[in-house]
């Protein structure tokens, strides 16, 4: 029987309450699972910005099931905008319960991924999953991939990070929100490569297609 991709909406626990989160399953067996992270709350950043889908329709079409949760106050989820650290604690809880619910894809490849504020929350919900692999108290391996595009980690950050080899970090040459060369102040910071694409804005209004490719390409390695 041919297989379609579906879609439902789960709530799993954050810490301030219920965190709403679509999963998107691919048409073939999932051959592993990925979480995209949204932009700021306070400045219209929901689960179906048009940059976080197009990530997430590349990873569908990598079968990976894919996740796209609202971060706390956005939609039906509960709580308050917390500058990325209560944001960052919800993301680990999802991704433990996760794991927890669907244990056939725990021991599967997966990828970590934020657009804009969701960068910060994804760099550093990277970073505790280190720490808990370390301390023997994770319940997943770490990301075999993490993608920062239109990064402002920078701007959120609350504690200390070191990105791994396997990160790609994409950014819009006339970045009017996350200037170019603030992102490259960070890159360096971190001796992180940067892929830059010319004449892309923070949005990547007209580019979308440009940063689905980078995405494909990076989750071809997977």
């Amino acid at each position: 029987m041919e297989m379609a991709e579906h879609k439902e909406i789960k709530a799993f626990d954050g810490q301030a309450g219920p965190i709403e989160c679509v999963i998107e399953w691919p048409e073939a067996p999932a051959e592993g699972w990925a979480l995209v992270l949204h932009p700021h709350p306070l400045h219209g950043g929901t689960r179906d910005n048009k940059v976080v889908t197009t990530i997430g329709r590349a990873c569908l079409q990598r079968k990976l099931v894919t996740l796209r949760p609202n971060f706390r106050g956005v939609g039906d989820s509960a709580g308050e905008f917390d500058s990325g650290k209560g944001e960052t604690t919800d993301m680990q809880m999802l991704v433990e319960q996760f794991v927890q619910a669907y244990p056939d894809l725990a021991a599967k490849p997966w990828m970590l991924a934020g657009f804009s504020f969701g960068t910060a929350v994804a760099a550093q919900l990277q970073a505790n999953l280190e720490d808990a692999v370390e301390s023997g108290s994770a319940v997943c391996d770490t990301p075999s991939a993490l993608i920062l595009v239109g990064a402002a980690v920078g701007r959120f950050q609350f504690r200390d990070i070191s990105l791994p080899e396997n990160t790609l970090m994409v950014h819009g040459e006339v970045d009017e929100v996350v200037p170019f060369s603030e992102a490259m102040d960070f890159a360096r910071r971190h001796e992180q490569p940067v892929t830059v694409i010319p004449d892309a804005s923070h949005f990547f209004h007209g580019k979308l297609v440009s940063l689905k490719s980078l995405v494909q390409q990076r989750l071809a390695t997977l």
